[in-house]
């Protein structure tokens, strides 16, 4: 195997395909990325049983063709190292990878291409061709919900969700809830499945620009492809909670403020915030928004922010975190905030109609007992 490629074409897509490629592995083979050559097509492939990535490239001169696999991680220094705009020689002689470029030279050991797994993958049943802005705001918008290694592995994803025509993906941690729903409607059997973090946040990494990404659903897998990466993930067995049912129904008090002056406030109060629990404290009287935080050390911050809001005197507490990521996602300059009492979860979503092509977002936050 042999081929010449500009070190800048090659740093990107392996740069992705490594993070795929967890650094301690059991089986040695799935700390190396795998390299196939046919004529000028040059695909790399990583995985961690779980999730996998292969990434596209062409050459401008074809080489001698083969494969192989390499150490992930030092590929990548190695290439990250060499200056912008040098070209890579790559070639394998005697179970050795070497690497030249310029004056240096780097000899890696390699593994044969055949011991190197393969994420098994059926035809999937579902097809969707989405653009890939579309479907990174629905990953982003809602990603920083899932739960982190909670015992209900489930909360430990995405939930995708087709029904009725309409594409939603719903993220939550049984604190707070976040939910997107697609502007236009799909053709699509109805499904659901739940898509594991790393996957999501893989995912999310690789999408850009508004070329379209084709999404295949299956039983056991979720796989989205176009013409630079071929993506594959494994998805979570198990049942999503009723996410319908936690969505407030009818909150009868609605504030309505500026998302960057309730962010900056936010975050000012968080930081005399109580650090484990992240407490704070919102009162409510005539178009005005009261912000308070202690923390043990008997400290206290306060911030006074003008809102829309008429009706009676409201204190609830909130985990100021939760209110924090939700406005750092949205992206209108005012914010809704709908709520019924202190004992009642909060309704947060933007006060206005999303723009053309944006999906629809709302997100749910439980209250704290402070």
């Amino acid at each position: 195997m042999k081929f010449s490629i500009a070190r800048d074409t090659l740093i990107k897509p392996l740069n992705l395909v490594a993070g795929v490629v967890e650094r301690r592995q059991t089986l040695p083979i799935l700390s190396n990325v795998m390299l196939v050559l046919e004529g000028t097509s040059l695909s790399v492939t990583g995985t961690d049983l779980e999730v996998e990535l292969v990434g596209r490239l062409a050459l401008d001169a074809p080489g001698v063709d083969g494969e192989v696999t390499v150490p992930a991680r030092k590929l990548v220094d190695i290439c990250k190292s060499l200056p912008e705009g040098s070209n890579i020689e790559f070639s394998v002689e005697g179970g050795k990878a070497t690497v030249k470029a310029g004056r240096s030279r780097f000899i890696l050991s390699t593994l044969p291409a055949a011991d190197f797994p393969s994420v098994e993958a059926n035809a999937g049943d579902i097809a969707l061709s989405l653009a890939q802005s579309l479907v990174k705001q629905l990953i982003d918008g809602t990603a920083f919900a899932m739960a982190q290694q909670d015992v209900r592995y489930y909360l430990n994803g995405l939930y995708l969700e087709l029904l009725g025509g309409r594409l939603r993906v719903v993220a939550t941690d049984g604190h707070r809830l976040a939910l997107a729903t697609a502007p236009d409607r799909v053709e699509a059997p109805d499904a659901g499945v739940i898509i594991p973090r790393k996957g999501v946040l893989e995912l999310s990494r690789l999408l850009e620009g508004d070329t379209p990404v084709e999404l295949v659903i299956g039983t056991n897998h979720i796989r989205a492809a176009n013409q630079q990466f071929t993506f594959t993930s494994k998805l979570v067995d198990g049942k999503f909670p009723d996410y319908e049912r936690v969505i407030p129904k009818n909150p009868d008090k609605a504030v309505i403020g500026d998302r960057a002056d309730l962010k900056q406030a936010f975050t000012r109060t968080a930081i005399l915030s109580n650090e484990k629990y992240r407490g704070i404290r919102l009162r409510l009287s005539d178009n005005n928004l009261e912000i308070t935080a202690n923390n043990p050390e008997q400290e206290q911050a306060e911030e006074m922010v003008a809102v829309e809001y008429t009706g009676p005197e409201l204190e609830i507490g909130f985990n100021v975190s939760y209110l924090l990521d939700v406005l750092s996602v949205l992206s209108q300059s005012s914010v809704r905030l709908s709520l019924s009492d202190e004992a009642s979860s909060a309704l947060l979503e933007q006060s206005e109609a999303p723009a053309n092509h944006e999906p629809e977002r709302l997100y749910v936050v439980m209250p704290m007992r402070l």
